[in-house]
């Protein structure tokens, strides 16, 4: 789980969204907009909103690119007034500035599962000089004495109060990083761009000498230990914004221990509550439950330089979340009925030592507010589970609404008390089997098509999968089933009460505003139920029929108002200029996908994207998936040639000295968007472009493949293999055969990443997991592998595509996207030469079908959600433009549809047929 999703579903129940477009209040109900905020800016300075920041600057003024800037941090309650301050010694002096203009957004910022490099971070100064820099440090360290706010990790503190400094950027300058990805840039002492490093931990560029007023400061940061802390840390279990948690043993017993740390005004919950006052919750929540055997002990409380730690038992044993590589059944691609059956009595078990545990801890009169997967350790020999992490743990005589919560298991706004706990155990009635839960955040209905689904592939009773269902779309005031746990069993009471939503991980929005989405049922808003089996308007599969429903979905959430998207789609949107353009996840993709799978333009679309391509907003990458060298190849796609060209001419004469050499953001995609137009033009200058675009690609790759080396991941979007998709089109460009003999290269660099999986299937090795998936995993590579096999034999190549056929025949992918969940699988077995078992039409349609597991309604029409399974995304590297892509190429192959630079193989297969019920059938 990505945890910075949740800040981006705020602002829209449906769609992921920039935190700055939330409504006009927060979680407290507070005005969204500070005063100063709405304050207009003085003769003589120039205000300006970018994003999360209010940025105000002297027209006269002239500041350097980089440098030594202040950070200012602050509280929810101190804010305005520190602010005020900050303005009113800035403004006379005419030194510029930026702050976060509302108490939401600090909010966010400081919020438990915030980035931890950028929390605390409320305004920011920009001295003119190292001179400036450290009479305004002093100035405004001496104004705000005695004012609290959280220590903000990535800078240097100037004393004890809220101002800190850091080196960095002042200006909006990007490179890329080892890992090919774009950053902020900072200019080296040779003058060369490199990143600028803004993690959770003080750094000083090695060529920048720190001016001698931070002398004392940098020392008493160096004098800075965990002396007075009677334990030693052995290693770091998780962090959050909130602190860490560690295992560590006790110096003078050498028991093993937890520790958690919390850090003051910093994590904070949705209550507002930081984690040095929710860590004192846990710690009387646990006491209070001292003996259960369900819970942990105890230990020891302490602090040690402002640092608060609580010192827990050490629970033996693995969290409940990790079973599921071991044990689910649905893992593989035909688990038998003696597995399936196995599982489910697994599972039902281990659900029963949950509610038991869920019920001595009611017994006790405590909440746990925070039930989910992570949060479940079951003991090394399955007999026994303790629950951890206490601390949004409650008396239920509070009566409270949740604070802190997972999305596969956060309750709807009204749930409170016991409640909160029930919701949570009814999810997890059903995330056993099929976790997919975090797609209630998005429509609570949607319960009901998981049961189905549940009952269709395990032998559980249809009673247990029922009663979840019917608690998760219980009304307010309703009354309670009689499941362990309820209402009427031990530690069960009534009572609920109406709030707006909770926050997931800290933060989650939306979770509270209960129903489904447009065209939707919802028995919280007093609507029936959906029909089990009735809540998709259309089984992906049943095509065309999908295809109408998913084109209208996407056609519905047309934004032309909107400067930074047309259509909504991931948080990548967000992250670089231009990404609400780009292929990947903006509007070129969406029309590329929409022209390849149904023939639909979308005029609107295309004149909201023209005048953006023809000025980009500076800093826009120029890779493929990620900027202007996928926006200028649909352009032309699209016949918007002269367009492309212009585009096309301002990538050629851009600097691509610095350029990751993969096919997301690097040469290999660059150079295949220039080949495609040079044969599509004519342009000498483009064909040139595509040749010095595979020499640079080429550059990448160590001389000999078995020495190791090369890029810094594998796959098709960031591995090797999208450099071998560059070598291979301009070999069939050419008929150059050492461009063939660098694919093969390029190829066997990626398989060396790969080991076998589960069922023998090859999957790319990420050091602590495996994966199979279109985007960095196997499957990628395998689609590749087909491309350069229709030219060259290999026999090594040949073994490895068989067993990377494999990775794509599960029966359950975590995801739905396109590049990193099931779509990808479809459209592999819809493409693939490869022989053998796994890749006949009934193969492909068994995927096509569990495609729809992950399926959802929005306005009456078929739609999917994107990355983390928190929003729909209609983009097409994450959402439903993906999954429309992928239905085409399985289900119309006369259509010829596919990715760009991966056509359709010479190979025929049959579509997916529909029955009456709109599920599809084997031949």
């Amino acid at each position: 789980m990505n945890k910075g999703y949740a800040v981006f579903c705020d602002a829209d129940r449906h769609f992921y969204d920039a935190p700055h477009r939330t409504a006009s209040t927060d979680a407290t109900g507070q005005g969204a907009l500070y005063e100063a905020a709405e304050r207009p800016a003085p003769v003589g300075w120039q205000r300006h909103r970018a994003g999360d920041w209010l940025a105000w600057r002297p027209l006269d003024g002239q500041l350097p690119s980089q440098g030594w800037k202040i950070h200012v941090s602050a509280c929810l309650d101190n804010a305005e007034s520190v602010l005020a301050r900050v303005m009113a010694y800035c403004v006379p002096r005419r030194v510029a500035f930026k702050f976060v203009p509302s108490r939401y957004l600090l909010h966010n910022r400081n919020a438990k599962y915030a980035d931890r490099a950028a929390s605390g971070k409320f305004i920011t100064v920009y001295p003119a000089d190292d001179e400036q820099c450290g009479v305004t440090a002093a100035a405004l360290d001496a104004l705000l004495t005695g004012e609290d706010g959280p220590y903000i990790l990535s800078d240097l503190r100037w004393g004890a109060g809220p101002v800190h400094l850091r080196y960095g950027s002042f200006t909006e300058r990007n490179c890329y990083d080892a890992e090919g990805q774009l950053r902020p840039a900072v200019e080296n002492a040779e003058g060369r761009l490199v990143p600028d490093p803004r993690g959770p931990v003080f750094r000083i560029p090695e060529w920048v000498t720190p001016p001698a007023f931070l002398g004392p400061h940098l020392a008493a940061r160096d004098a800075m230990s965990v002396a007075g802390l009677p334990y030693r840390v052995e290693r770091a279990l998780h962090f959050s914004n909130g602190g860490g948690v560690y295992v560590g043993r006790h110096l003078e017993t050498g028991e093993q221990v937890v520790l958690k740390e919390a850090r003051p005004h910093a994590g904070l919950a949705a209550d507002g509550a930081d984690a040095v006052t929710r860590l004192g919750r846990e710690r009387a929540a646990l006491e209070r439950l001292s003996g259960l055997g369900c819970t942990p002990e105890v230990r020891d409380s302490l602090e040690v330089g402002g640092h608060h730690f609580l010192v827990l038992e050490f629970i033996e044993g693995k969290p409940l979340n990790s079973f599921f590589a071991r044990r689910h059944p649905l893992i593989d691609a035909e688990p038998g009925a003696e597995r399936l059956a196995e599982y489910t009595a697994w599972a039902l078990r281990i659900h029963r030592l949950v509610e038991e545990a869920v019920a001595a801890v009611h017994e006790r009169g405590v909440v746990f507010n925070d039930l989910h997967l992570f949060n479940i350790m079951v003991s090394e020999d399955e007999s026994s589970v303790v629950l951890l992490d206490f601390e949004a743990a409650a008396p239920v005589t509070d009566n409270g609404r949740q604070t802190v919560a997972n999305p596969g298991f956060v309750a709807p706004g009204d749930r409170r008390g016991f409640d909160v706990d029930r919701y949570a155990l009814a999810c997890l009635r059903l995330a056993l089997f099929l976790p997919l839960t975090s797609l209630l955040a998005i429509d609570r209905a949607k319960a009901a098509h998981l049961a189905e689904v549940v009952a269709e592939q395990f032998p559980v009773e249809r009673a247990f999968l029922d009663a979840a269902v019917a608690e998760i779309l219980r009304e307010p005031g309703a009354e309670v089933g009689r499941a362990p746990g309820a209402a009427g069993a031990p530690g069960g009471t009534g009572g609920t009460g109406r709030t707006g939503g909770t926050g997931g991980m800290g933060r989650t929005g939306g979770t509270g505003r209960t129903g489904g989405a447009d065209g939707t049922t919802d028995t919280a808003r007093g609507r029936p139920a959906p029909r089990p089996g009735g809540y998709l308007p259309v089984a992906p599969g049943d095509w065309p029929r999908s295809r109408d429903s998913l084109v209208r979905a996407i056609l519905s959430t047309a934004s032309p108002d909107r400067e930074d998207r047309f259509f909504p789609g991931d948080i990548a949107q967000f992250a670089t200029p231009g990404g609400g353009l780009s292929f990947g996840y903006g509007a070129a993709g969406v029309l590329y996908a929409l022209e390849m799978s149904a023939d639909v333009r979308s005029e609107q679309a295309e004149e909201w994207l023209l005048p953006r391509s023809k000025e980009p907003a500076p800093g826009t990458p120029l890779g493929f998936y990620d900027g202007l060298a996928g926006v200028a190849w649909s352009l032309d796609r699209l016949g918007h040639r002269q367009s492309a060209l212009q585009l096309a001419d301002l990538m050629l004469h851009q600097s691509w000295r610095d350029m990751p050499p993969d096919l997301h953001s690097g040469s290999a995609g660059l150079g295949l968007a220039l080949d495609s137009l040079a044969a599509a033009t004519g342009e000498t200058a483009l064909r040139e472009g595509s040749l010095r675009c595979a020499e640079l690609a080429a550059a990448s790759l160590p001389s000999a493949p078995s020495t190791g080396g090369g890029l810094p991941r594998a796959g098709l979007l960031y591995g090797a293999s999208g450099v071998a998709l560059l070598f291979i089109r301009l070999y069939e460009r050419t008929g150059d055969g050492a461009l063939l003999d660098l694919a093969a290269d390029a190829l066997r660099l990626d398989l060396a990443r790969c080991k076998p999986g589960v069922g023998g299937a090859l999957q790319v090795d990420e050091g602590w997991r495996t994966m199979p998936y279109l985007g960095a995993g196997s499957v990628g590579i395998g689609m590749v592998l087909d491309d350069y096999l229709a030219h060259r034999a290999d026999d090594a190549f040949e073994r490895a595509r068989g067993e990377i056929v494999r990775a794509a025949q599960a029966m359950f992918y975590a995801q739905p996207g396109l590049f990193r969940g099931a779509a990808g699988m479809v459209l592999h077995l819809s493409r693939t030469t490869a022989a053998g078992p796994g890749t006949g039409p009934a193969d492909l349609r068994r995927q096509v079908d569990a495609l729809g597991w992950h399926a959802m309604t929005y306005r009456g029409q078929l739609a999917f959600p994107g990355e983390q399974m928190m929003r729909l995304s209609m983009d097409l590297s994450t959402g439903t433009a993906g999954a429309l892509l992928a239905l085409a190429a399985a289900s119309s192959p006369e259509r010829r549809a596919c990715l760009p630079f991966l056509p359709p193989l010479r190979r025929a297969h049959e579509p997916a047929r529909p029955t009456s019920r709109g599920k599809t059938t084997s031949p």
